[in-house]
Formats: structure tokens, C-alpha cells, sequence
């Protein structure tokens, strides 16, 4: 206990407050009294005391955690009310194959992968209209939201980017197909289409809908139109993966970065042997001349 007979106090710490110490009468006296070096008095500075920051509040922790719960619910409902189209018949489910016969009867087939996914691999004959476009903001949220998703196994390895909801979507479908149209929904994983068809429901398209059940990425070469006839599936495949041909269209097509996985394998095995090939060279050459093998890299 300090002299004085007083103990050190804390002063209760408030949310964004900085913790203060009060000290005894007798300390704050004792700390604060001049020093004396050969003979010179030499009076002391006031004693610093370092701001302690107070720790994230419980009330922040739970308003995050509060707001991750919530969007959790809003997927979860959304996701049962698009699966409720489906049992109650006002959405029916169609294959690849099914919706390109489907184009061949009347039916008008509506694109709603994002701009860049579309223009990869257009379909012949649709109507392209995307339920989500790629974020143009330049904000710090904006941003920060590019460059989590870009940090993500989304981004970099399979070449997504942040996507914002198309404000504009019902407008643009009322603007190109009328409303007595029977429409086939077609997007990259069969999730977004779904999600279009509740929009389209809502905005008085009721002739008929039907959605490509797993999307474009169930599609086999030749189930729906493409221009240059190429497979559906290499619109939905990007970044790393991509340049390492590791996709399983690309397997199957054989279009594979230096043979695929064994062969970029196989590639860095022979970069090794060629490197040590010229370690042992260098290292012969040396001990010809000093009459000492050396072993260091």
C-alpha cells in the first residue's frame, strides 16, 4: 500500500473514455520532488500517464453479431420462399436441354448472368437482362467490400468480383419482353434466375416461368445456342483456377496449363532437376580448382 495509507484507485471506465489513475496526495508529492545532482536542484516534470484504450464494448459485439444474424434470416427466407415457387408450380424446373427445346417452341429465354459472364459466352436468342451488375462505387465501402471479396477464394481463384442488385432489373425485362410472354430464366448457378422469377411473379408475369435448375454451369456443349458454339460452362470460370486450366470444363476439354495439375507438377520437377544439374556443375568445377567440394546452394 503507498504511503499515506491510501491504496490506489481506478476510476469506473466508460465506452470511449480514456482510463484515468488517481494517485495518494503523499505519492503524487514524493514522485513530483526535486532531484539533486552535484549540488544543483533540478526541478522534476509532471510524470506521464499513457491513455489505456478502452476495449471493443460488449453493446458494439452485439450489435455486429446482431446484424450478421440478421442477414443470415433474410437468406433463409428468401431462399424458402424461391424454393416454395417451385413446389407450387408457378416456377417450373427445366434442364439445359429442356430450356433450349423450350426456345424452339416460343419460349423467350432470359439471361440474367451479370454483364460479364453474358458477354464470355452470349446465348444466341436471348433477351439479356442482369438481376446483379458488378459495384461501380469508388467509396471507402465500396472498396472495402471489392477488396474483402478479392482476398476471398471467390475472387482471386475462380475470378468473381463484388456484385450490387440491378435497381433497374423489372424495368429493363418491361422494356424487351411483354408480359403475356412465356419466359425460361437462365443465370451461371441457378440461383440468381431463381431469385428473378419471384421479381418477375411479383411484376405480373404470370403466363409462364420456368428456371434452368443448377443453371448454365448443368449445361452440356450444344443444349442451348452460343455464339461460336461454345460451352455454357466457360462463362462461369475465371482467376487462378482458370489460368491453371483446373476447371472441369477445361479437364474435360483438355485445355489444361502445361497438362493440368500433373503436369504444372511435372514442370516445376523438371525446373528442379535442372537447377541441381547445375549446382553439381559448379560445385565439380570448384573442387577441380581448390580441392574442396562445396555443398552450399
Amino acid at each position: 500500500m503507498p504511503a499515506g495509507g491510501r491504496s490506489l484507485r481506478s476510476e469506473p471506465q466508460t465506452p470511449g473514455t480514456s482510463h484515468r489513475i488517481h494517485l495518494p496526495m503523499a505519492l503524487a508529492m514524493k514522485t513530483c520532488a526535486p532531484m539533486k545532482m552535484s549540488g544543483v536542484s533540478r526541478p522534476c516534470l509532471p510524470a506521464r500517464v499513457h491513455a489505456v484504450r478502452p476495449l471493443p464494448s460488449s453493446r458494439s459485439r452485439a450489435v455486429a453479431a446482431k446484424a450478421v444474424s440478421g442477414q443470415e434470416a433474410q437468406m433463409k427466407d428468401a431462399m424458402a420462399r424461391w424454393e416454395n415457387q417451385v413446389n407450387e408450380g408457378s416456377v417450373v424446373s427445366v434442364s439445359g436441354a429442356e430450356a433450349g427445346r423450350m426456345m424452339q417452341e416460343g419460349w423467350t429465354l432470359l439471361d440474367v448472368r451479370p454483364p460479364g459472364e453474358a458477354s464470355k459466352v452470349p446465348i444466341v436468342g436471348a433477351i439479356t437482362v442482369p438481376l446483379f451488375i458488378e459495384d461501380p462505387g469508388m467509396g471507402i465501402s465500396s472498396l472495402a467490400a471489392k477488396g474483402a471479396f478479392m482476398g476471398s477464394a471467390g475472387g482471386w481463384w475462380t475470378g468473381g468480383t463484388h456484385m450490387i442488385p440491378n435497381r433497374e432489373f423489372i424495368q429493363q425485362v418491361q422494356a424487351n419482353i411483354p408480359k403475356d410472354a412465356k419466359i425460361v430464366v437462365a443465370c451461371q448457378k441457378g440461383l440468381r434466375s431463381l431469385a428473378a422469377c419471384e421479381q418477375l411473379s411479383r411484376a405480373g408475369y404470370g403466363t409462364g416461368l420456368a428456371w434452368i435448375n443448377g443453371g448454365c454451369d448443368t449445361c452440356k456443349k450444344g443444349d442451348m445456342p452460343t455464339a461460336g458454339d461454345v460451352d455454357l460452362r466457360y462463362a462461369g470460370i475465371g482467376g487462378f483456377s482458370e489460368v491453371l486450366g483446373w476447371t472441369e470444363v477445361q479437364t474435360e476439354d483438355k485445355k489444361q496449363l502445361l497438362g493440368g495439375a500433373g503436369g504444372v507438377i511435372g514442370f516445376f520437377c523438371v525446373i528442379l532437376g535442372i537447377d541441381v544439374a547445375i549446382w553439381l556443375v559448379e560445385a565439380a568445377q570448384h573442387f577441380q580448382e581448390t580441392g574442396v567440394f562445396r555443398i552450399a546452394f
